[in-house]
């Protein structure tokens, strides 16, 4: 039984807040920490009605390393869940550090000027990590998070060497709103709104945009439109599976999402530059974040759900083989356990799992790692237990060319 800190009380911070709350023989004492000390006392309530347990709630600046320092030395935890924004990842990090606290997040550091996300920043910690035996588990969601599980699944289960690699991820809910992002607008505009980028023979692939899509069909939903974009799971599985050939990452979209998306950049809205208004600087993409609606008041009446998985071809016992490991999530089913819509389940289920194995011992090392670097099998054993059955297909007909 340990304590754990919890930064962020957005939609993911909301599931997995309930998610730890939800096995006490692992999670003894739970605080969540926000800015807006509002949000984790709404969190709060709804553990103490929906699971009878009472969390602690502090306000962070997460920002501000002394005073996360100071919330550490006070609740004493022993491994901290950052969900906040990928911004704050290395100054918890730094506080982690002086405090020889456990650490895990679930996406990588990207600076706020600038729209690049990459884990050098993150991976040039291990020393410091391992010299002060502590260990950070870096980008334990879905994708990243699970994809990189279900990939060492497959390399540990069914291939000798994996040549290609395709991620795909679906959304097919639909929430009644003209326009609303599935996680934090400000993170999710920038993520797709960057060049694509996927591995090829060695070497990075750079693309304009959007500008390589696709129908896949998606289990349960069939075929969806599917856009080619870079994520940061390809970084480190081609670092840590060298025999890829070929990584990608595919994910749908509507019409109605990207014509909106589309006039929005138009007239500068997604922009990241400062501009001056009424005197004052702002951030045109935080603006519009702050109008848009929250992703955690998606879930009530969303409909439909998500598949996300991984399609693999590779080589085992000499014969070519391919493989297709993958995931459907209802938005009813996330709403029913959480109260949240699936994108937020199906990051926030994984990070309480990513959390378990660490304060159970069973992934835990001093220094820095992503998740394909452990055991897959305990990890996918609890996430089926905690609402993410997968599922798999061997000889799957993969619709990529290879």
């Amino acid at each position: 039984m340990s304590k754990v800190l919890i930064i962020g009380a957005g939609g993911v911070g909301s599931v997995v807040t309930q998610k730890c709350a939800s096995v006490p023989n692992v999670f003894s004492e739970i605080m969540l920490a926000s800015r807006t000390v509002s949000k984790c006392e709404q969190i709060a309530q709804i553990c103490r009605e929906d699971w009878n347990t009472e969390i602690q709630t502090a306000a962070l600046d997460a920002d501000n390393v002394p005073e996360t320092v100071a919330l550490i030395k006070k609740f004493q935890p022993k491994l901290v869940i950052n969900v906040a924004l990928p911004y704050q990842d290395l100054p918890i990090m730094d506080a982690c550090l002086e405090t020889g606290v456990h650490y895990l997040d679930t996406a990588n550091y990207e600076p706020i000027d600038e729209a690049k996300f990459e884990y050098s920043w993150q991976w040039a910690y291990q020393d410091r990590f391992k010299e002060k035996g502590i260990m950070a588990l870096l980008g334990c969601g879905f994708d990243p998070g699970v994809t990189g599980v279900f990939t060492a699944y497959a390399a540990k289960h069914h291939f000798d060497e994996m040549h290609y690699l395709d991620i795909v991820d679906c959304n097919a809910g639909d929430h009644g709103k003209a326009f609303a992002t599935n996680f934090n607008p400000e993170i999710n505009i920038r993520e797709i709104t960057q060049e694509g980028k996927y591995w090829e023979n060695g070497q990075w692939v750079t693309i304009p945009a959007m500008s390589i899509h696709k129908a896949i069909e998606y289990p349960n939903i069939g075929p969806r439109e599917s856009y080619l974009l870079y994520h940061e799971e390809l970084e480190s599985l081609v670092k840590n599976f060298p025999t890829i050939k070929r990584a990608r990452f595919w994910m749908t979209f509507g019409q109605e999402y990207l014509t909106h998306l589309r006039v929005l950049q138009n007239v500068g809205m997604t922009s990241i530059q400062p501009i001056v208004y009424e005197g004052k600087e702002i951030v045109p993409l935080q603006f519009l974040k702050a109008v848009l609606p929250e992703p955690a008041e998606l879930g009530e009446n969303y409909t439909g759900e998500t598949s996300i998985g991984c399609q693999i071809k590779g080589i085992k016992d000499g014969e070519e083989r391919t493989y297709y490991i993958y995931n459907n999530c209802p938005h009813q089913h996330a709403y029913k356990d959480v109260k949240a819509q699936s994108v937020s389940y199906t990051t926030g289920v994984p990070t309480m799992v990513g959390a378990m194995m660490m304060l159970t011992g069973q992934w835990m090392k001093a220094g820095v790692y992503n998740v394909e670097e452990f055991d897959p099998d305990p990890f996918l054993e609890q996430l089926s237990k905690h609402g993410l059955p997968w599922h798999e297909l061997l000889y799957a007909d993969l619709p990529h060319e290879y």
